[in-house]
């Protein structure tokens, strides 16, 4: 499959919010070469289809929190008016939108394809689909290097502990060598 879209787009634009992974829907709009009002209306009309485990609306601290991670990442430009243009108003200003985004989870962006109905929406979202699942191989990956690397410095703080015992031995053995063959003072005593 030719790519639509270069992967590291894509990673770009997935952010984790409530414990979940999740893409803007101006963002999907975007890939899916759809206003934003379109992909809500599709949506809308599809309510059944998109629980809210696979779509919900940000809350007015999400969208902020997010506003400000996306503004003081390499995610776009620093004001942002990528961000929210592919709203069907001709106002660009993020600052001034009627209500907060939808973001859609990894199924969400799945069930998208089947709303839009695009050849492009499909091909768009099992290429979506492909990075989340490369993110989960990375956080599994991460999760066991943590586990070795824990029980690793495990093993090393009982072999320290272990070892440290003789070490006080061997110090105590060489104070008493010093102390056994001090100099008896020299000088005069008053």
């Amino acid at each position: 499959m030719n790519e639509l879209v270069p992967i590291e787009i894509i990673e770009n634009k997935i952010f984790v919010i409530r414990g979940q992974k999740v893409m803007l829907d101006s963002d999907l709009a975007q890939l899916y070469d759809v206003e934003t009002k379109r992909l809500n209306e599709a949506v809308r009309r599809n309510l059944g289809r998109f629980p809210e485990r696979f779509m919900f609306q940000l809350t007015d601290g999400e969208w902020e929190r997010l506003k400000y991670q996306i503004g003081t990442s390499s995610y776009g430009n620093k004001n942002n008016s990528n961000l929210r243009s592919q709203f069907a108003t001709a106002n660009k200003n993020i600052s001034k939108m009627r209500y907060n985004p939808y973001v859609f989870t990894e199924h969400g962006t799945l069930m998208l394809s089947s709303v839009l109905n695009s050849q492009r929406a499909i091909n768009v979202s099992i290429q979506i689909i492909e990075v989340f699942d490369k993110l989960k191989q990375f956080a599994l990956t991460q999760n066991q290097l943590t586990e070795r690397i824990s029980s690793l410095e495990e093993a090393f703080m009982n072999y320290a502990k272990d070892n440290n015992e003789d070490i006080e031995e061997l110090r105590k053995a060489v104070n008493l060598l010093l102390d056994i063959h001090k100099p008896a003072k020299i000088g005069f005593t008053s």
